[in-house]
Order: structure tokens, then sequence, then C-alpha cells
């Protein structure tokens, strides 16, 4: 079984890949099912039970990951489920209300439960912190960034929530931009020099520079950086850097950054503010599914 035209089409849309996605799930399906079967679904349920599954918000926050639960839903029914939602993702939610709705065979929706809550939830956790982050600096012209810092295998997934959530994505990995960080500084003998070295190598590849001094700031503006990453500095350092560079070059100020400072961080000039706690530490939305039996009230 494939994911259907629709859903496919959707996750493209929404800049996923349907073939990661579709293998993603059904490694995922495949660790509750081994070999087997469903054993308590089947012992329970009549094989031509009908039912419908509410997807029903436990707490606020922010949605993400519904085409996703689609994919489950669609490999685990033969894509013989009907689907309504009632919101999209990037809404916020409110403790109560149903997200969507799945009408299936009761013992395909109780088989991929679990599968469809663990990348709902997890990923709806992560939007909704990333919305709090960005609710924090709104009307500072700054932006939230998220990092590498993401679960091994599921960069995409959460990056994607990070966009539900209203942040922005950085580099996807190590091939579509550098970033010349301390190691690398001191591998090359200094700020310009591995600037100079990633640039000489790779022209096309856009270049950012770690840079944890305001001396550092300054080395690798001489040097014709246009991205900067400044680490782990005070309000005083960041406010200086920004003076420094006078709009020459994009600011991201990243290092220990708490929800609690960021409009202060974020009032200094700085472009952007980078969270790797967006992806690396998002406690999960609370999402439940409560099961009604057709023709049920």
């Amino acid at each position: 079984m494939t994911l259907s035209a629709a859903t496919a089409a959707e996750l493209s849309a929404a800049g996923l890949d349907p073939a990661e996605v579709e293998a993603l799930v059904q490694r995922a399906l495949a660790e509750d099912l081994g070999t087997g079967v469903d054993v308590t679904s089947v012992a329970t349920v009549p094989f031509d039970a009908e039912g419908v599954a509410d997807f029903v918000a436990r707490a606020d926050g922010v949605v993400a990951g519904l085409p996703i639960v689609c994919a489950v839903l669609e490999l685990v029914t033969d894509d013989s489920v009907v689907i309504e939602r009632r919101v999209a993702d990037g809404a916020r939610v409110s403790r109560g209300d149903v997200v969507m709705s799945a009408t299936a065979l009761v013992r395909a929706l109780l088989t991929g439960e679990r599968t469809a809550l663990n990348v709902l939830c997890h990923l709806s956790g992560i939007a909704t912190v990333t919305r709090r982050w960005v609710d924090e600096v709104a009307g500072t012209g700054a932006r939230i960034l998220d990092t590498r810092k993401t679960t091994p295998g599921l960069r995409s997934l959460e990056k994607y929530a990070v966009r539900c959530g209203g942040g922005t994505n950085k580099r996807m990995g190590l091939y579509d931009a550098a970033l010349v960080k301390d190691n690398h500084v001191v591998a090359a003998g200094g700020v310009a020099e591995a600037f100079a070295a990633v640039r000489s190598l790779f022209p096309d590849v856009d270049v950012q520079v770690e840079c944890d001094t305001v001396a550092q700031v300054r080395d690798a503006l001489d040097a014709g950086a246009t991205f900067l990453l400044l680490d782990n500095m005070s309000i005083d350092e960041l406010t200086e850097a920004v003076r420094i560079n006078g709009g020459r070059a994009e600011l991201e100020a990243t290092g220990g950054l708490t929800l609690d400072r960021a409009r202060a961080v974020a009032s200094t000039g700085v472009d952007y503010l980078s969270v790797g706690a967006l992806t690396h530490s998002a406690p999960v939305l609370d999402i439940g599914v409560d099961l009604r039996t057709i023709g049920s009230s």
C-alpha cells in the first residue's frame, strides 16, 4: 500500500518528501506489529466493526503533523479511511478541541493510533514551543531559527513543525550552507583564514561564521562574511556587535538563550535568535484519541 495522491501532494506542498514520510511511517508501524498482528484489537474487536476516531487536544497548543497522521491512517487501513480535518497545521487549539476525525474499521484505527499520536504529539509540541518564542519577540523584527539539534531520522519533520509554529529553518544539514565554528577556526588558523578557505573551495555556498567575541565580529566582517552567529554574547556585546556591523551582515544570536531573555536579545537589533530547544527539548502536546463506534451517540 502506498500513500494516496492527495496526501502525497499535500506532503510535497509542505516541503516534505512523500517517499521519506512513507518509509518512516512503515518503520514506525513495523515497530508495533513486528511480524505479527495487533493481538489485543484482533481479540477484542469484531473484524467488521466500524468506528470513528476523534483526535482531541487535551491541552492548549499549536497543531503540527496532520498530513503525516493521514499517511499513517492510509497505510494502516489500506486507504479505506475517511478523514475529516477540523483544523490545519499551524492552528492554535484549546483543550477539548477535536483536531481531526477518522472513520474506518476499528481494528485498523486502534492499530495505527499510537503511531499517529506519537507523530502528532511530538510535532505539535515543537510547534507549540516555537510559537511561544515567536510571540515573545513579536514586533522586534527578529525571527526564531531552529538548529541541527534534531532527532536522528526526524529532521525534516521536526523542521516542518518549527515552520508550523511560525519559526524559520536554518540550514538542513552540512551540505547546503557552511558554518565556520570555533573548531574550524582553530584548524584553519583564524576566522579570516577559515572563511577564505570555504569561500575558495565552495564559492556558491552561503558561509556563516560563528563569533565568540566582538573582535571576531570585526575580523569576520573584514573578511567579507555576510552572516554571523554571535555565540553566548551578553546583551551589551550583542548591542556592540550590531553597532559595528552597521547592517553589513545578518546577525544571529545563539547559545544559552532562554524564553525570559528572548525579547531583550531580540531588541538589540539582531536578525535571528537560534534555539536548539525548539527541537531537542520540546515537550509533547497532549492529544488523545476518543473512539466512537458507528451508530453510537
